[in-house]
């Protein structure tokens, strides 16, 4: 049986995990303020916000625009369903690159939130750079990856 760490040790690492977080949050704020500044946009066209722990973003769920889905910005998701726990097909089976064709759409879209956190204000130029919304990005695939297996949200090399 493998050994537990101290508690003083654990109590270190989740600290500095949520430093880390607490500084990604910031350095993505630019991309937060956009998508806080379009949820409260949607708000008076029927969108209603909550925050969601699990996605570690703030949720606008029935955003009125858009063609259907999610979209993050920073640490806000404008989504136009009634919640997160929909499933999506992923962008490679929709390429006919895998067999393995729905993810949780919540799961997807927190893979983007800390994508957004590492990257900060580099996200969406790198993004649209990357491909943009298409099977070729990797920050897509890598988010597919992340919700099929719940690791992985990081694109890796080809």
């Amino acid at each position: 049986m493998a050994e537990r760490p101290p508690p003083f040790v654990a109590g270190r690492t989740r600290l500095g995990v949520r430093v880390l977080q607490g500084l990604g949050a910031l350095w993505t704020l630019p991309n937060t303020v956009i998508g806080l500044l379009a949820g409260v946009a949607g708000m008076a066209a029927g969108a209603r916000p909550y925050w969601s722990r699990r996605e570690c973003a703030l949720v606008f769920r029935q955003w009125p625009w858009g063609p259907g889905g999610a979209i993050t910005l920073g640490m806000v998701i404008l989504h136009t369903g009634r919640d997160l726990d929909g499933l999506c097909v992923t962008y490679e089976h929709r390429a006919g690159l895998c067999e393995h064709p729905r993810v949780r759409l919540g799961d997807h879209e927190r893979a983007h939130v800390y994508q957004y956190l590492v990257l900060g204000p580099l996200f969406l130029p790198v993004y649209l750079l990357c491909g943009g919304v298409s099977v070729r990005n990797p920050f897509e695939r890598a988010a597919d990856h992340y919700a099929m297996h719940g690791y992985g949200w990081w694109p890796r090399p080809s």
